[in-house]
């Protein structure tokens, strides 16, 4: 197996890069592509969550406009950002995802070849490399049950787990996937205690990685429930705005609210830069 990854164009340049901790190391061809390190520690009772964000200079992460509501609008479907996403899912267990997620973009596969086909064969070879689970299983949360049956993602040979509510889990269940193997776990009356789920994920489906895609209530519960390990963060050269006529153009958490003093706090582990994009890695402790 040859790990010869071509990369975005240009490396990413690095401007910060802490002294590596204890974990999996980026294997060094990815490495000098990506410009520093990302080690991944090892899984305790739940598996390692990081997450995977884009924001606008004023912290909004979606137009919330028809056609125009994808993460890829806010970078302007930049190739170092569509790069570092192949990257985050090629060593990933898995990856969670909110059903608006998937309603915003029924398209899509959450692949690291779909979102940057020119590496496919560098991440796929990576992933195998690090003995990560395969297919990567991939989990949608959703209150309702109500996933959209016509997503593309439903046509893969693939195993999906929807973690939902009591009320959401008898809709859940007459979901029609034409391929992909579905399970549904209800995990809460009426929400779903995302605890649980990373527990049960790593117990019975051997999650030691999870990738979180969104949305932003999805990362909101995370933090709340102090499950997040490290975050991504494409900051993109943009402002987009926010206003009372709407549509509500969400911020990179929502639902959730915390008091001072107690607010999850993130301390810095890398700064990469492409161009006008900064791409900010940084690691909670709760």
């Amino acid at each position: 197996m040859t790990l010869d990854p071509r990369g975005p164009g240009e490396p990413f340049e690095s401007l910060i890069d802490v002294p590596a901790e204890a974990g999996d190391a980026l294997p060094p061809e990815f490495e000098a592509v990506y410009g520093g390190r990302w080690n991944i520690p090892p899984a305790g009772e739940r598996p390692y969550v990081y997450i995977n964000f884009a924001t606008s200079r004023d912290g909004r992460v979606s137009f919330s406009t028809p056609g125009h509501a994808s993460g890829g609008d806010v970078t302007g479907f930049n190739a170092h950002d569509r790069w570092l996403m192949g990257l985050l899912r090629a060593r990933a267990d898995a990856i969670l995802m909110g059903d608006n997620t998937l309603r915003t973009e029924p398209d899509h596969l959450w692949t690291p070849g779909h979102i940057f086909p020119g590496d496919k064969a560098a991440f796929d070879d990576l992933h195998t490399f690090e003995e990560r689970r395969s297919p990567t299983l991939v989990v949608f949360l959703s209150l309702k049950g109500d996933l959209p049956h016509e997503a593309a993602v439903f046509d893969e040979n693939i195993d999906i787990v929807v973690a939902t509510t009591q009320l959401g889990g008898g809709t859940a269940r007459t979901l029609n996937s034409r391929a992909a193997r579905v399970d549904v776990l209800e995990l809460g009356a009426d929400g779903v205690d995302v605890t649980r789920m990373m527990a049960v994920l790593k117990s019975d489906y051997g999650v030691e990685r999870l990738l979180c895609e969104g949305g932003p209530r999805v990362y909101g519960s995370l933090l709340e429930a102090g499950q997040v390990d490290d975050e991504f963060i494409t900051l993109c050269p943009i402002m987009i705005g926010n206003s009372q006529e709407g549509p509500h153009r969400p911020s990179l958490i929502e639902g959730v609210s915390f008091a001072p003093g107690k607010a999850p706090r993130s301390r810095v582990l890398g700064l990469r830069r492409a161009e006008h994009h900064l791409f900010l890695r940084s690691r909670y402790a709760f």
